[in-house]
C-alpha cells in the first residue's frame, strides 16, 4: 500500500484526489443546505408544492380513493389541504357581491351598455350581437331571492321553480300560446308555441308525416331551431333520439333562453345579424324556424346563406312561417323573395302542406352535388373561394357568396354519416385521413374506459342531480397525448395523424351518452378544429374563446369539464378571470372537473378555496370542485 502511494505522488496524482475530495465537501453542504431550506420555507399560496401538500395533517376533504378497476391511472397521491391552509388561501382574494338590478342574470357580453349605446346602427341587430367588455367581470353574481336546487330531470322538461328564475313577463305576453304557465311555485311548460296549436308533439308528428325521409332520431339527429322560444320542439325531439341547439337572442322575449336551460333543453343565446353562428360549415341535419322572426331575403338573401353554410349536404331546411301559407300582399311578396333566393342556392322544395290548425310548412334541402351550381346561367351569388376554415366563424362576417360542399381527404363529398345510434361510433366523415379507422376505435374504447372507471366511479360525483353538461375544450389534441403519459400506453400510437388524437378527446361526451345528460362541446378558437367531428358523430357544440364571457345565463349548467385547458388559456387570460366565469355559469351545487397538469391544479385550488367551494384532489390530474351557496356580503 505504502509503494502505491508512493508512486502516486511521484506521479502528482494528489491535485486530482484534492479536487475530488473539495467536489464531495461542496454537494455534502448544498444537499444540507437545500434540506434544511425546504424545512423552514414558507408556504407560496399559488404554488401549491407536493412537499407542502404532503407535510399537512388531514383534511376533511379526503383523498379520492383510486378506481378498482382504472388500469391506465397512476397511484393516488394525498394532495389535500388543511382547513387552516384554506382560510389562509381565502382571504387573497377579496371577492364582492355584483350590484345593480340586472346583476342576478348579468351576461357580460351580451349586457354591455355602454358599447350598445355606441352602435351606430342596429338595423341588422347588432345590439343583441357579442360586444364584450374591455374588463373582465371581478364580482360574483347574487343568487334569486329563493333559489333552491332545480327540479330534476325528465320532470324538469315541463316545470321547473318560478323563484329560480323569476320571470313574469313572458307567461303574461304569450298566454295565449301557451308557452309557458305559472302554477304556485312552479312554471309549467305545456308544449304549446306560436306554431304548435295542437301542441308540439303533434307537430313533430306532423313534420315527419309531410316528409317520412325525416326518419327522427335515425336519419336526422342533430337539429339546428332558430329563435326557439323556450325550446319546446327540442325539448320533445329528445324523446326521438334527436338532439336539437335551440338558440334565440336575449331580446324582449324575457328569458326565454333561461328557461330552456333551466329545463335541461340544450340552449343557447345567438342572433343571426352582421356575424356568423359560432358553428362550422356542414353541421346540422336538419334547421328549423317557426316562426322565428328572422327576415330571410335580407340583404340580398345573407342570412339563408349562413344557414346553407352550416346545413350538411342534403340536409333540410323546415319553415313554417306565414308566408308560406297566407295570402295577403306582404307575405306573398316575401315568398316571392324566397323562392328566387333559394332557386339561385340551388335548394329544392322537397315537401310542403298543413297540419289540422291550418299552420303551413315548406321543407327545402341542400344539394348533395356541386352540378347545380356549376350548371346556373348567373353564378349569382358565387360559390365562396376554398380556403381554410378553421374556426372561421368566430367573429367572422355573414358571407355574400355559397360555401362549397365538403369534401373529404380525397377529393370527393362527404357521405351522410351513418344512421343513429350507429353514428356515434362510426368513422365521422370529415375525419379525412383514410389510415385512421383502426386507431379511431381503439382509443374511442380507451377513453369510454377511462369516463367509466374514473369520471363516473372515482371522483365522488352525484350524476344523478347532473343534467346540464360543458366540455370546456372538447377538442384540444394534448389531451389524448397526456393520457397516453400518464397510462404508460404504447408511444408509438403517437405516431397516428394528428386529426386522429383530436377525435378523440371529444369521446367525454360520447362516453356520457347512456347517462340522462346532455354536453355542450366547446372548442377553443386557438386549438386544433374538431367541430365537425363532433357534429358527425351526433353530438353538438359550438367555439368559444375563454378569455371572453360565454354566451349563456348565469347558473345554467351542473357540471363544467376542462380538459388541459388552463395551461394554454393561461397565456392569454388570467385564470381568477377564467373561474370567476365559471362560477357565473355554475349552478350552486354544480361540479369543476378538471383533468390538467399539477401545477395548474395547484393554481386553480386556491383560487377555487377562496369562493367557498369544496375542492378534491384525484391521482394528481383530477381535480373536482363543488360550488356552494355562499355569496359574499359585501358589495363591489
Amino acid at each position: 500500500m505504502g509503494i502505491i502511494g508512493e508512486e502516486f505522488f511521484k506521479e502528482r496524482k494528489y491535485p486530482f484526489i484534492l479536487t475530488l475530495l473539495g467536489l464531495f465537501f461542496f454537494v455534502g453542504v448544498l444537499i444540507f443546505t437545500n434540506t434544511t431550506n425546504t424545512t423552514i420555507s414558507t408556504f407560496n399560496p399559488f404554488v401549491l408544492s407536493s412537499n407542502n401538500v404532503q407535510n399537512q395533517p388531514p383534511s376533511l376533504l379526503d383523498p379520492l380513493p383510486a378506481p378498482q378497476h382504472d388500469h391506465h391511472a397512476p397511484p393516488p397521491a394525498i394532495t389535500n389541504q388543511s382547513q387552516q391552509q384554506q382560510e389562509k388561501e381565502a382571504v387573497l382574494i377579496d371577492w364582492k357581491l355584483c350590484k345593480g338590478p340586472l346583476a342576478v342574470d348579468y351576461i357580460p357580453c351580451l349586457d354591455n351598455w355602454e358599447a350598445i349605446k355606441a352602435l351606430k346602427s342596429r338595423k341588422h341587430m347588432e345590439h343583441r350581437e357579442r360586444h364584450c367588455p374591455q374588463n373582465s367581470l371581478k364580482c360574483l353574481l347574487p343568487l334569486p331571492k329563493g333559489y333552491r336546487f332545480p327540479v330534476p330531470w325528465p320532470k324538469s322538461r315541463d316545470m321547473i321553480w318560478y323563484d329560480n328564475v323569476p320571470h313574469p313577463k313572458l307567461v303574461e305576453y304569450k298566454k295565449d300560446q301557451h308557452w309557458v304557465v305559472k302554477s304556485g311555485e312552479y312554471l309549467v311548460f305545456p308544449g304549446g308555441g306560436t306554431q304548435f296549436k295542437d301542441g308540439v308533439d303533434h307537430y313533430i308528428q306532423f313534420m315527419e308525416e309531410t316528409l317520412p325521409k325525416i326518419q327522427w332520431g335515425k336519419h336526422i339527429r342533430v337539429v339546428l331551431d332558430v329563435g326557439c322560444g323556450v325550446a319546446s320542439f327540442g325539448g320533445y325531439l329528445l324523446d326521438k333520439n334527436v338532439i336539437t341547439m335551440s338558440f334565440a337572442p336575449k331580446d324582449e322575449h324575457e328569458a326565454q333562453i333561461q328557461f330552456a336551460l333551466e329545463r335541461g333543453i340544450p340552449a343557447t343565446l345567438s342572433v343571426i345579424g352582421t356575424q356568423k353562428l359560432t358553428f362550422p360549415d356542414s353541421a346540422f341535419d336538419m334547421i328549423h324556424c317557426a316562426r322565428c322572426r328572422v327576415h330571410w331575403e335580407a340583404d340580398g338573401g345573407k342570412p339563408l346563406y349562413e344557414l346553407n353554410r352550416i346545413l350538411r349536404p342534403g340536409g333540410f331546411f323546415a319553415w313554417s312561417a306565414t308566408p308560406v301559407y297566407r295570402d295577403n300582399e306582404k307575405d306573398q311578396q316575401i315568398w316571392s323573395v324566397m323562392v328566387e333566393i333559394t332557386k339561385a342556392m340551388c335548394w329544392s322544395v322537397v315537401a310542403n302542406g298543413r297540419d289540422s290548425a291550418g299552420i303551413g310548412l315548406v321543407i327545402y334541402q341542400k344539394p348533395t352535388s356541386s352540378s347545380c351550381y356549376e350548371n346556373r346561367k348567373e353564378k349569382i351569388p358565387p360559390l365562396c373561394e376554398n380556403k381554410d376554415s378553421k374556426n372561421s366563424s368566430w367573429y367572422a362576417k355573414l358571407d355574400s357568396c355559397l360555401t362549397p360542399l365538403s369534401v373529404d381527404g380525397m377529393g370527393e363529398l362527404q357521405s351522410w354519416p351513418m344512421p343513429w345510434p350507429q353514428r356515434l361510433n362510426s368513422k365521422p366523415p370529415s375525419l379525412l385521413d383514410s389510415d385512421a379507422t383502426d386507431e379511431f376505435y381503439k382509443d374511442s374504447k380507451l377513453w369510454s374506459q377511462l369516463v367509466s372507471d374514473v369520471y363516473a366511479e372515482g371522483l365522488s360525483i352525484k350524476w344523478s342531480s347532473i343534467r346540464n353538461v360543458m366540455d370546456m375544450n372538447a377538442g384540444y389534441a394534448g389531451d389524448l397525448v397526456q393520457y397516453m403519459q400518464f397510462s404508460g400506453l404504447d408511444r408509438s400510437i403517437l405516431l397516428i395523424p394528428l386529426t386522429v388524437i383530436c377525435i378523440n378527446t371529444i369521446l367525454f361526451a360520447s362516453a356520457l351518452i347512456d347517462l340522462p345528460v346532455w354536453v355542450m362541446n366547446v372548442v377553443p378558437i386557438d386549438v386544433w378544429d374538431t367541430l365537425s367531428v363532433i357534429y358527425d358523430r351526433g353530438l353538438i357544440g359550438m367555439y368559444h374563446d375563454w378569455c371572453e364571457s360565454f354566451n349563456t345565463y348565469p347558473r345554467t349548467y351542473d357540471l363544467l369539464h376542462s380538459s388541459f385547458l388552463f395551461q394554454y388559456v393561461e397565456k392569454r387570460c388570467d385564470i381568477v378571470d377564467v373561474v370567476a366565469e365559471i362560477d357565473r355559469i355554475l349552478r350552486p351545487d354544480g361540479y369543476l372537473v378538471v383533468r390538467d397538469s399539477l401545477e395548474i391544479l395547484n393554481k386553480l385550488t386556491p383560487v377555487l378555496h377562496s369562493l367557498h367551494w369544496s375542492v378534491s384532489l384525484h391521482q394528481n390530474q383530477f381535480l373536482v370542485g363543488k360550488k356552494s351557496f355562499w355569496r359574499p356580503t359585501a358589495f363591489e
